[in-house]
């Protein structure tokens, strides 16, 4: 796949200021349907854009930036606590490169990983402290599977919210989310996705819930009485 990205490189991006295999195939995990993912530099003056097209019969996201365009991302995933454009260029193999835009682009990204991603604010810790408590009440209650398995998925995502931020770690979402948790905290990230797996499985809810309690227990417990909320003119999430 490697060869495949760098002959896609050579015939469609001959302009490009840098190239960067990422993803799966980077890292060595791709499949025979693995897509292929790069990063792209541009001049100033392009566009910084994804599109999806097909190189030898196989799928290729396109994740094209111009500097400027690349600043402006890395400051939202920041913002987000995802890192997904860090990770990108801070993985990713450099394939083309000839005047080190993407040398330099790499090392901003791995600064950014470095730092850490912003602490949540107070208030949005009660707000997803006050839902979490209120997914444990409707996992507890839920007798229909269906409304259960839709809990749970909830509970996990607030409860890595938490955690994450507690550990002043990098949050992530889809197969990013395991990945993320066991990097924020190797036991009770392990208990959480054990929890929610064992539920998926056989229904039994406790272990999940129990692991969601311990995170409550490291950001304050749970909230439910006394929870007070302003509205500022927009909706704040819960979970």
């Amino acid at each position: 796949m490697i060869d495949q990205a760098r002959r896609l490189a050579a015939d469609l991006l001959p302009d490009a200021l840098a190239v960067l295999l990422a993803g799966s195939a980077a890292a060595g995990r791709a499949t025979a349907t693995s897509d292929l993912d790069l990063a792209v530099l541009v001049v100033e003056g392009g566009s910084t854009h994804r599109r999806t097209i097909r190189h030898e019969g196989r799928p290729v996201e396109l994740f094209v930036h111009t500097e400027a365009g690349l600043a402006e991302l890395r400051a939202a995933d920041a913002s987000s606590r995802r890192a997904v454009i860090q990770s990108m260029y801070a993985t990713g193999l450099l394939l083309v490169d000839p005047h080190g835009h993407g040398a330099r682009a790499r090392e901003h990204a791995l600064a950014d990983l470095r730092q850490g991603p912003p602490a949540l604010d107070a208030e949005v810790v009660d707000t997803v402290r006050y839902g979490l408590t209120d997914l444990l009440d409707d996992l507890a209650d839920a007798e229909d599977p269906y409304e259960r398995l839709a809990v749970a998925g909830h509970v996990l995502a607030s409860a890595a919210d938490l955690l994450c931020d507690h550990r002043r770690a990098w949050l992530g979402g889809g197969k990013w989310l395991p990945r993320r948790l066991l990097e924020a905290d190797g036991e009770l990230g392990a208990a959480l996705l054990e929890g929610h797996r064992l539920l998926c499985a056989s229904g039994e809810g406790e272990p999940l819930a129990l692991a969601a309690r311990r995170v409550l227990d490291l950001v304050g417990g749970p909230l439910s009485e006394g929870y007070r909320r302003e509205w500022r003119g927009a909706i704040v999430r819960t979970v």
